[in-house]
């Protein structure tokens, strides 16, 4: 497998974590990762010209990743989130507004590796704002060979259906959590049971595959041929979850581009994640072998009871 070229569109912000500012965005993290396989990825976004912002370039360039599309503003701050995690370590975000990611201009250079790339990566938040979103649907239209990998990222105040629409329409790979599934059978009434919400998904947006993850519960996806797999989570000593769901994005879809079938794309994603959850943060490296080594050592699964039956066998 030659390296794909993986455009990530969208936030780079800092998480101000009670421990304090940790650089993140979920499609940042997603391009670190995928940095790391060895692919090449290109960071589309826009920082303020301001301490967070010349902080944010410094570390993207000590974690080695391409900067090329990642522009300047001089009017608006670089992305922040106010982070909290209750008593079970998980997050609850307050994302400011009118920051510069919202903002992302369309340059001729950014639709040039549009149309060569193998994959585009984006979300919802980064469309909350005109601009930016005007321009995600240019660079989607000059990719009509691409694989559009929509990981939706639904928070709050910063969606609307128009947006989620408009971003299925252009899907090819769904990926969502659990409670974003609940929000979008609601939405479209369709089916609450994953297996059927999956289905119906992939049947009304003519999606290639529906994935929903699950926490520490692990994964379920269907393809567009009708194959359905849930894979487990694994037990790891929790430390930061923040960044393990981008980190699952990121190793399924290189498993996906090396040729392996759904259910290994789901594992080795699961360990990914695990790997990064029983990490300091969203950034720490974890190589490709770790994560074998990880799997080899049989670590202890969790299993969702209602999904077993769809477990693949080893």
């Amino acid at each position: 497998m030659s390296d794909k070229i993986i455009l990530s569109f969208g936030e780079i912000l800092w998480d101000l974590l009670p421990t304090g500012p940790v650089l993140g965005g979920a499609p940042f993290n997603f391009a670190y990762r995928v940095h790391t396989f060895k692919h090449q990825s290109i960071m589309i976004s826009r920082l303020g010209q301001d301490d967070y912002g010349r902080q944010a370039r410094d570390k993207i360039l000590e974690l080695g990743m391409d900067n090329r599309f990642v522009q300047w503003d001089d009017k608006r701050p670089t992305g922040t989130v106010q982070i909290r995690l209750d008593e079970n370590s998980q997050p609850d975000y307050d994302i400011v507004q009118n920051v510069a990611y919202d903002f992302i201009e369309c340059a001729k250079e950014i639709l040039e590796y549009a149309s060569r790339s193998h994959c585009i990566c984006y979300g919802a938040l980064a469309q909350r704002n005109e601009k930016s979103r005007e321009t995600l649907a240019k660079i989607l239209e000059n990719a009509p060979d691409a694989l559009k990998l929509l990981d939706i990222n639904l928070r709050k105040n910063c969606f609307t259906p128009e947006t989620i629409t408009h971003s299925l329409e252009k899907a090819d790979f769904l990926k969502l959590n659990e409670d974003e599934a609940s929000h979008l059978s609601g939405m479209f009434g369709l089916p609450a049971a994953l297996p059927d919400f999956c289905a119906a998904m992939i049947e009304r947006w003519s999606l290639s595959h529906c994935i929903v993850t699950l926490g520490e519960q692990g994964v379920f996806a269907r393809s567009f041929d009708g194959a359905e797999v849930y894979s487990p989570g694994f037990v790891v000593d929790l430390v930061d979850p923040c960044g393990s769901g981008d980190a699952f994005t990121a190793g399924f879809i290189d498993r996906y581009f090396r040729g392996k079938d759904l259910a290994e794309c789901c594992r080795f994603g699961n360990a990914l994640g695990a790997l990064v959850a029983a990490q300091a943060g969203a950034t720490a490296p974890i190589s490709a072998q770790e994560v074998h080594e990880f799997l080899d050592s049989e670590p202890s699964p969790i299993v969702a009871p209602t999904l077993r039956r769809f477990m693949h066998p080893d």
